[in-house]
This record gives C-alpha cells, sequence and structure tokens, in this order.
C-alpha cells in the first residue's frame, strides 16, 4: 500500500445521506479512513466539539488562512467561512489512511483547479420528490429553508451531470446498497457506477 492513498471526494444536495454513509464507514474500519475537518466561521452546535466535527475559528482567522493559500477550496454559506485545509489532508494521509472529504459543489469546482487529484464521488438522491420527503421528513427545515435547498440540489445534480465532473455516481435510494457501493469505492474497488437519474420535478 503506497503512503499516499488518492483522496475521496463526496459531494451530493443536502439531505441525500452523505453523512449517514460515513458514519457507517467509519464505525465499520476506524482505522482506515480519516474524514478531512474543515475550518468554519459558525458557532458550534450543541454537540460539536473543535477539531471533531469542524475546526471552529474566528473569521479573522480564517481570512488570513485564505491569504497564507492554506484552504484547497473556501465558500461562504449564509454569512459563515467554510474551508477545507491542505495540513488536514496530509495530516490523515500520513497517518496512512484515506482522506475523505464532504465537500459542497462549489468547492468541487475549486478543487478540480488545486493539485489534489482525489476521487470524485457524487452520491444522488433517486429524484427530487424524494429528497423533498426527506427534507421535510427532517422537521428541522422550514418551507422556506427546504425550497432553498431543493434548488441548490437542483444546480448540483446538474453539474454532476456534466462530463469529467465526478468520477462515479451512487444513487441513494437504498441505504443499504448505497452502503455496499460506498464501501467499495472507499476501499479502492471497482464498482458499476450508477446513472443520474432524470431530474423529473
Amino acid at each position: 500500500m503506497s503512503h499516499f492513498i488518492r483522496p475521496l471526494v463526496l459531494s451530493g444536495p443536502s439531505g441525500v445521506g452523505k453523512s449517514t454513509l460515513l458514519q457507517r464507514l467509519f464505525s465499520e474500519f476506524p482505522e482506515k479512513f480519516g474524514f478531512g475537518v474543515s475550518h468554519t466561521t459558525r458557532a458550534p452546535r450543541p454537540g460539536e466539539s473543535h477539531g471533531k466535527q469542524y475546526f471552529f475559528v474566528q473569521p479573522q482567522e480564517f481570512k488570513d488562512l485564505i491569504a497564507a493559500g492554506a484552504f484547497i477550496e473556501h465558500a461562504e454559506f449564509s454569512g459563515n467561512f467554510y474551508g477545507t485545509s491542505f495540513a488536514t489532508v496530509r495530516t490523515v494521509q500520513d497517518q496512512g489512511r484515506r482522506c475523505i472529504l464532504d465537500i459542497e459543489a462549489q468547492g468541487v469546482r475549486q478543487i478540480k483547479s488545486s493539485s489534489l487529484d482525489p476521487i470524485y464521488l457524487f452520491i444522488s438522491p433517486p429524484s427530487l420528490s424524494v429528497l423533498r420527503t426527506r427534507l421535510q421528513g427532517r422537521g428541522t427545515e422550514t418551507d422556506a429553508s427546504v425550497k432553498k435547498r431543493l434548488a441548490t440540489a437542483l444546480k448540483e445534480v446538474q453539474y454532476a451531470k456534466e462530463p469529467n465532473v465526478h468520477d462515479l455516481v451512487i444513487i441513494n435510494d437504498d441505504l443499504d446498497r448505497a452502503y455496499e457501493l460506498f464501501k467499495k469505492v472507499a476501499l479502492g474497488e471497482e464498482i458499476q457506477p450508477d446513472v443520474l437519474p432524470p431530474l423529473d420535478d
């Protein structure tokens, strides 16, 4: 096994089940993978700790890191900054683990122009109506926020349909099936990737 394992960049709309897939992978293979912890200027939510879910930093520190070229990608969402640093990926790789990054579509575009050379995996909902039901089922989203997330999801799926954006696509229509495929990709095995669904609504 070479010292350098290509990172895996995971993207897909909010509510598609990325965190569930990641949690299963990390609990099944605690030694093989490392999560690329991002920096953010947002406040920690209850139960979150510095260095685990995010590195929580002040806006000025974040801007200094941008100026120093520390980030592979960074973006602003709802007034907060989020970014993935080269150092985070290196830390995971130095432990001989594969680094997995959970990245928004904006970030994927930026990583494309960096020296990272990861494998790009897109997790797609079976359809936008299924995604809507899932988001509404969370019970934490207002109608306006569901609409906003769906509009973003539509853009993300459209971007994912462009040629050569993602190496692989997995449709999370059935969690166990999606997890088996995800696990194979993460372990570097070949899979027959799914085809992106038509955008039905």
